[in-house]
């Protein structure tokens, strides 16, 4: 069986892997076979082959996890309007206490509004950016 051959089902398998496994690096890891079964095709020898893989797959892997390091994450589903309704709805804070949370009445029930870090309290509308266990975390409008 020829070397090419070989390194296409390592990349192959690799691949497979991650479908599995949903392992986001083990598809950085089969380009670096494919590397490898491209340098077979080119009739570079068994150690042109490795060092071609091995580091295309690893510079593929560092990439990957430089470019997802830097993105921020998903949202806390605390965060989503989708998930709680409350979350982009406007309440009305009269006065805000010393400890930095406000009594407000909303939907007809009581609860403590936290002001987002950074804002500073001043009475009048906000709106609810996040639900924290039982507080709102608003911030003004």
């Amino acid at each position: 069986m020829a070397e090419s051959t070989l390194w296409w089902i390592a990349a192959g398998l690799l691949v497979a892997a991650e479908l599995l496994t949903g392992t986001f690096y083990l598809l950085m890891l089969a380009i670096g076979g494919v590397a490898g079964a491209l340098a077979a095709h080119a009739g570079l020898g068994l150690s042109g082959q490795l060092v071609s893989g091995g580091v295309t797959g690893g510079v593929a892997v560092l990439i990957s996890y430089l470019v997802r390091r830097r993105r921020p994450g998903d949202p806390s589903p605390r965060a989503d309007r989708s998930v709680n309704l409350d979350v982009g709805e406007t309440v009305q804070i009269d006065d805000w206490g010393a400890d930095g949370t406000a009594q407000i009445r909303y939907r007809g029930a009581p609860w403590i509004a936290v002001l987002r870090p950074g804002s500073t309290p001043r009475p009048g509308p906000h709106r609810v950016i996040e639900l924290v266990g039982s507080r709102l975390l608003v911030e003004p409008v």
